[in-house]
């Protein structure tokens, strides 16, 4: 059955090679990118390898929580449903730590943006719908006041923190809702793979982003993933895992979630 599906930060690295592969099967792709110009490029490289593919793309940055509202507006005004969302957007080392609205960049384009997309678009999703957010294995307890931008983080801690947050409200979004909403899985692709972000942060060159891509598909589309709503999947050892124990502390997941609503 053919699946709608939006893939936010997919006008390169995994994001795009994940939206190849849904578009060479026979789904349709929403496409989500920071400038036309890349959004362009993107819908001319999926239909290289599928020149029939269904794809369309918009524009939003994800560092404003008003232009993620925007987003999802647009989003709700041209679709009647989607089928999967997967937060794939992400942000490692910038020299713009700091949002326009004081925030840590880090944790608004990690967290916060995913959070409020999902929340928007949970009723386009449904009860049968998936929502995967992309996480990593680089995870650490999340520092309130750093998450609320007023202690300076360098970019691993920030990085790691904002990728445990999205953790945390995963699972807490999960088990909220039940069997009355869709199945969110978080989701580590694997570490160090050739993506923009790791060749910045690490100098390296990184392994394929197929390995990454080819577990989004799975966890959006599988049955394994069908009733592990909530569950963490960790692609460095190829099953589901115990994330950072903080993602596990109720205390430190309230606490989270507290600050997510605040923010909102």
């Amino acid at each position: 059955m053919t699946k709608r599906i939006l893939i936010t930060g997919s006008t390169d690295g995994i994001g795009l090679e994940t939206a190849k592969l849904f578009a060479k099967n026979g789904h349709e792709v929403i496409l989500h990118g920071r400038s036309q110009e890349k959004l362009t490029a993107a819908e001319e490289a999926i239909k290289v390898s599928t020149p029939d593919a269904v794809v369309s793309g918009f524009i939003a940055d994800f560092s404003s929580v008003p232009a993620v509202n925007a987003f999802a507006d647009e989003i709700i005004s041209h679709f009647d449903h989607i089928d999967v969302l997967i937060n794939n957007a992400g942000i490692f080392r910038t020299s713009h730590t700091t949002t326009a609205d004081g925030l840590d960049i880090r944790f608004a384009v990690n967290t916060i943006a995913p959070w409020v997309l999902t929340q928007r678009l949970l009723p386009l999703l449904g009860k049968t719908g998936r929502v995967v957010n992309l996480t990593s294995a680089a995870q650490a307890g999340v520092d309130s006041d750093a998450f609320l931008g007023k202690k300076p983080l360098d970019a691993m801690d920030a990085y790691s923190q904002s990728k445990l947050a999205l953790i945390q409200w995963s699972r807490h979004l999960a088990n909220a809702l039940g069997k009355e909403g869709p199945v969110i899985i978080p989701v580590n692709p694997g570490s160090l793979l050739a993506t923009k972000m790791v060749k910045e942060g690490f100098g390296v060159a990184g392994k394929s982003t197929s390995i990454g891509a080819q577990v989004l598909v799975d966890a959006a589309l599988s049955d394994t993933f069908a009733n592990a709503s909530g569950r963490y999947f960790d692609n460095d050892v190829g099953q589901f895992a115990d994330p950072h124990p903080s993602a596990l502390d109720e205390a430190q997941v309230q606490e989270t979630m507290r600050i997510l609503k605040s923010l909102v």
